[in-house]
């Protein structure tokens, strides 16, 4: 069945963060291969179990796996109950099969460090800083470790240096018009480095979905947390995809309203028009209009516009404006023609 988490943590199911922080201190304290040169072999496995429990139970997506499938769920042998969500997962195609979570237990003695933050209180013990060679498992701190030490971390100091987050990374998402009106969704696949338990890199694939919501507009920001590379004592990077408009062959967006600019001739102008036009929704609007159109005239079509992010059920309108072509020249019978059908 694998290791029980809760029993090496020595919490129950129903633990809290502070709960798990508390646990961790007083264990990997006690169990640090340094503070136990004389049986180090049985330390040192303690060490890599209780770092394994603290970081599966403090991650919610990896605990709620590990309640549900146990440590086999978290070698990817059971589908996971979702495929997404932040922390140290990672989803991607194998080929054969759905998609897989695949768990990778990070360096215990990297947890250590950023949980009690080692450099500055080991530093003072001279013989170098206890940051430069923690990778390379106990030793590296020299045998500094001594009762004195350890005691010297009382359970209510604030002692953890959070590690730092890297910068988000952004992506333009090009959306044509139609799919900002109908709503859309787009795959975007992903390529990046997670990190195995040794703290080396490997590359793999992932498939994001984005659900485009009808009426979004230019700008739009599209957050995956922590879904930059993965990189020691760096929080990975969120990454963002901003929406673009594609510009469109018939309609502009000014806001939640569409704008057409229909050409016409001055004798349409003057004599009436009809304006015949297809949706973004693929629809076909038939506008009669018998007004005069003059340079400035603007018919508005209510509730053709774009969709109202947050009230769906509401559109914007459409405003079809006019180009009129008048005529470079006129012949003298048709300028007195025009002036006795246009004489006051």
């Amino acid at each position: 069945m694998g290791a029980d988490y809760y029993k090496i943590l020595q919490v129950d199911k129903n633990a809290k963060d502070d709960d798990l922080k508390k646990a961790y201190r007083k264990l990997a304290m006690k169990w640090h291969p340094d503070k136990n040169p004389n049986n180090k072999k049985e330390a040192e496995a303690k060490f890599k179990q209780i770092s394994e429990a603290y970081e599966v139970l403090s991650d919610p997506q990896k605990r709620a796996i590990y309640d549900q499938y146990g440590e086999e769920g978290l070698k990817g042998q059971v589908p996971p109950p979702d495929a997404g969500g932040p922390g140290g997962a990672t989803f991607f195609q194998t080929g054969d099969g759905p998609n897989v979570f695949r768990f990778n237990p990070r360096n215990a003695n990297d947890i250590f460090a950023e949980f009690f933050g080692f450099s500055s209180p080991f530093g003072r013990m001279g013989g170098g800083g206890a940051g430069s060679g923690m990778r390379g498992g106990s030793r590296a701190f020299g045998g500094m470790f001594g009762d004195d030490i350890f005691s010297s971390f009382g359970e209510g100091r604030p002692m953890s240096q959070a590690p730092r987050k890297a910068p988000p990374i952004e992506n333009t998402l090009p959306c044509s018009l139609e799919e900002l009106y109908n709503g859309t969704t787009k795959k975007m696949k992903i390529s990046r480095e997670i990190a195995d338990a040794s703290g080396k890199t490997l590359p793999v694939q992932e498939i994001l979905t984005i659900d485009i919501k009808p009426g979004w507009k230019k700008g739009t920001k599209i957050t995956f947390p922590e879904k930059g590379n993965e990189q020691p004592n760096v929080i990975p990077a969120d990454l963002v995809f901003i929406i673009d408009e594609k510009p469109h062959s018939t309609f502009t967006r000014e806001g939640n309203d569409l704008v057409v600019t229909q050409k016409i001739s001055l004798a349409e102008a003057l004599t009436g028009y009809t304006v015949h036009l297809t949706t973004l929704d693929g629809r076909s609007l038939t506008i009669p209009i018998t007004s005069v159109i003059h340079p400035n005239y603007e018919e508005v079509v209510p509730r053709e516009g774009m969709p109202i992010p947050k009230e769906p059920s509401r559109r914007g309108n459409l405003r079809i404006k006019f180009n009129i072509k008048f005529p470079t020249r006129l012949t003298a019978e048709q300028k007195s023609g025009i002036k006795k059908l246009l004489a006051p």
